[in-house]
């Protein structure tokens, strides 16, 4: 089977959905992680019926064995996974509480989908991933988890704070870069994606990009040759800052 095999957590909307279709219309294979079947059957068949190549896939990646089940039906189904894209995710604030009075539940629940999920996801498939000629691993980021950026006056997200949902980017960061370290020698690349500030549900209001520009970093990276980066932190091709 030489048509590549692309799994995107998160993808019934927004710019995972759309990563989803961008993919697929690469001729890839396109498995729609989605932790609500239903959605994620009603989002795939949209896609379907536009000749495009894409399966759902039911994965919630705050559940080992939700995690585990999807990695069986893909073992059993394909033997590999040639791409891995961890797009799930969740922002949340309390915006009444200062952020050091941030509750820890808030804490708690981001990090469990934003980094515990996309750790545990990407340890389940990684010996799939190991079978493929050309793996690449590509875990959904944020200039908001640029410390960088937010330790410096006057640059794009000083007076952005959004603090569990920051930091938590801020550690998928860390995770790619020691993760692309491990992996250095091997042919699976392991990169961070900023996608911009994006008109969806997370974005909100005054987002300034199109879904469909969301996606594009995303996808490049998922397609990168031999020659691309490992463990870089990306913006439609610009290195963001740590």
């Amino acid at each position: 089977m030489n048509q590549k095999i692309a799994l995107v957590t998160g993808a019934n909307k927004g710019i995972g959905l759309e990563t989803v279709r961008q993919l697929a219309q690469q001729n890839i294979t396109v498995l729609l992680g989605a932790r609500d079947l239903a959605r994620g059957e009603v989002a795939a068949r949209e896609l379907a019926r536009a000749g495009l190549d894409v399966r759902v896939l039911e994965i919630d990646v705050t559940k080992s064995d939700s995690i585990r089940q999807a990695v069986a039906q893909v073992e059993r189904d394909f033997g590999r996974l040639d791409i891995l894209i961890n797009n799930a995710g969740v922002l949340l604030h309390d915006e009444d509480k200062k952020i050091s009075d941030q509750p820890l539940d808030v804490w708690r629940k981001t990090f469990e989908t934003n980094f515990f999920g996309l750790i545990a996801t990407t340890q389940a498939f990684l010996p799939l991933l190991r079978k493929s000629e050309a793996g690449r691993i590509v875990n959904l980021s944020s200039i908001l988890g640029s410390i960088t950026y937010h330790a410096t006056p006057g640059s794009p997200v000083y007076d952005s704070k959004v603090p569990a949902y920051d930091v938590s980017k801020s550690a998928v960061n860390a995770f790619t870069v020691h993760l692309a370290y491990e992996l250095k020698d091997t042919r699976i690349k392991v990169n961070a994606a900023h996608p911009g500030w994006v008109k969806t549900e997370m974005g909100g209001q005054g987002a300034v990009m199109e879904i469909v520009d969301g996606a594009k970093t995303s996808v490049a990276l998922a397609t990168i040759g031999e020659d691309g980066p490992n463990g870089a932190y990306l913006h439609l091709g610009e290195p963001i800052p740590w």
